[in-house]
């Protein structure tokens, strides 16, 4: 494996990832700093109902991002472009869905933000998708027009 990623799209998942972990890693270590950031209220224990997970919910999510980071920047290393392709969907669907919490009321507005970051991380990897994708098929042309002239080219 590849100590760094070697493609556009290699370096927008190891991006992507390197800040999911780090998010994670602050929700785990500091879950007030976090909420602050993502625009929500914190609750301290004394004022929470009975019944309240929002810590236990916290911490699990939190986890998750720290894994999917992990996921994220091995995969970048290790150029698997068919995981590449596969979040571009993925992350349009949770910018969507965030976008609409925040605006059903579900979720504060700063909630927003993460929504907008899924839907721009998922654009710039499909454009870097896309930009690799021409650049191979515009050498393949260059090689079989190489190729077609013959050595008498050369």
């Amino acid at each position: 494996m590849r100590l760094l990623p070697r493609s556009p799209s290699g370096w927008t998942m190891a991006v992507f990832g390197i800040l999911a972990a780090a998010m994670g890693g602050v929700g785990l270590i500091a879950p007030d700093a976090l909420l602050a950031v993502m625009g929500f209220t914190r609750v301290g224990d004394a004022g929470r109902a009975e019944g309240d997970h929002t810590p236990v919910f916290l911490t699990a999510s939190s986890m998750a991002a720290l894994n999917m980071g992990v996921h994220y920047v091995l995969a970048a290393l290790s150029d698997w472009r068919a995981f590449f392709r596969w979040t571009v969907p993925f992350r349009l669907l949770t910018c969507t869905v965030f976008t609409l919490a925040v605006l059903g009321g579900r979720a504060p507005s700063g909630f927003l933000g993460v929504g907008l970051w899924e839907g721009l991380g998922a654009l710039a990897t499909a454009a870097a998708l896309r930009h690799e994708r021409r650049r191979k098929a515009l050498a393949k042309q260059r090689e079989a027009l190489a190729d077609a002239e013959g050595p008498a080219a050369a």
